[in-house]
C-alpha cells in the first residue's frame, strides 16, 4: 500500500497535474492545491571518502581467494565508475572493453545507457578477474559463488564488512556510515578535486541535470578554501592603484 500524498508535498504533485488533465471541471481546486508551497527539509552533507580511506578499504579484501579478488574488483570498479548498485550488479562480461579506449557500459535510470572509461589500473585488475571467471559474454561480470548475480543487499554487506575492517587501518572511517552509494559520493568528489567540470561529473554519473552535482560542491571545502585564499586580506584598504609621479614620468620618458 502506498501511503496518501499529503498536498503541497512533492509526491502530491504529479498526482494533481494529472487529475487536472482528467477532471478539468476540478481544475480550480486543484490548481489551488498546486499553489501550496512544498515542505522544507533539512538536508544533510554528503558523505564520501577521502582517497586514503579508499585505499584502505580497497586493501581489506584477501585476494589470496577468489572471493576476495572478486571483491576487490568490485570495489575497484565502484569507485572509479561512481556506479549505482542496480547498475554495477547488471554489468556483463559483454559490457566492458578492455583493450584500446577501454571503458564499461551500463543501463541507467530511465532505461539510458552510458559508457564510463577505465584507468590503467581497473583495466588491470579487471584483465585479470575476467581471465579467471571464463564466462560467457551474458554471464554478470562480478557473479556469486553460483553464478547469478549479485544482490543489491549482497553488495551492501561486502562494502560494509570491508569498511568496518579497514577502520582498523584508518581511524577516521569510524566516524562515518558506509554504503556502496558512498562509493559513488567519493567518485564525484575525486573527479572535482581533480579539476573537472561540474557538467562532466554530471554525465559521469548518469545525472539528468547539472544540478545533481551541486550537493558535492557545496561538500568541497577546499573549492571554498581556494575561493578563500583569491579574496582580499580584510586589513586591505579597498581602491584602485594610483602609480607615484615618478614611475608616471619613467613610462613616459620611454
Amino acid at each position: 500500500m502506498f501511503a496518501p500524498a499529503t498536498p503541497g508535498s512533492s509526491r502530491s504533485t504529479p498526482l494533481f497535474r494529472y487529475a487536472a488533465l482528467r477532471e478539468p471541471a476540478c481544475a480550480h481546486v486543484i490548481q489551488r492545491v498546486l499553489s501550496i508551497p512544498h515542505k522544507r527539509f533539512d538536508k544533510a552533507g554528503v558523505c564520501y571518502l577521502s582517497l586514503e580511506e579508499v585505499q584502505a578499504v580497497l586493501a581489506t579484501p584477501d585476494k589470496a581467494t577468489w572471493i576476495g579478488r572478486r571483491d576487490h574488483a568490485l570495489l575497484l570498479t565502484l569507485f572509479q565508475t561512481g556506479l549505482r548498485v542496480s547498475e554495477l550488479i547488471g554489468v556483463r562480461l559483454a559490457d566492458i572493453h578492455l583493450g584500446t579506449g577501454a571503458h564499461l557500459r551500463c543501463h541507467g535510470k530511465g532505461r539510458k545507457e552510458r559508457a564510463t572509461p577505465l584507468t590503467a589500473q581497473t583495466v588491470a585488475v579487471l584483465r585479470s578477474w575476467v581471465a579467471e571467471t571464463a564466462g560467457q559474454p551474458d554471464s554478470p561480470l562480478f557473479p556469486s559463488r553460483r553464478g547469478s548475480a549479485l544482490s543489491r543487499d549482497a553488495v551492501e554487506r561486502r562494502v560494509g564488512k570491508y569498511a568496518d575492517a579497514a577502520a582498523d587501518r584508518c581511524p577516521s572511517l569510524r566516524d562515518k556510515v558506509i554504503s556502496a552509494h558512498v562509493f559513488r559520493h567519493s567518485t564525484a568528489m575525486s573527479l572535482l578535486q581533480a579539476g573537472v567540470d561540474a557538467s562532466v561529473i554530471a554525465i559521469w554519473l548518469g545525472h539528468e541535470s547539472v544540478r545533481s552535482t551541486d550537493p558535492y560542491l557545496h561538500a568541497d571545502m577546499a573549492i571554498k578554501q581556494r575561493a578563500l585564499e583569491r579574496t582580499a586580506p580584510v586589513e586591505v584598504i579597498p581602491g584602485r592603484y594610483r602609480p607615484p609621479d615618478q614611475l608616471l614620468a619613467f613610462l613616459n620618458a620611454l
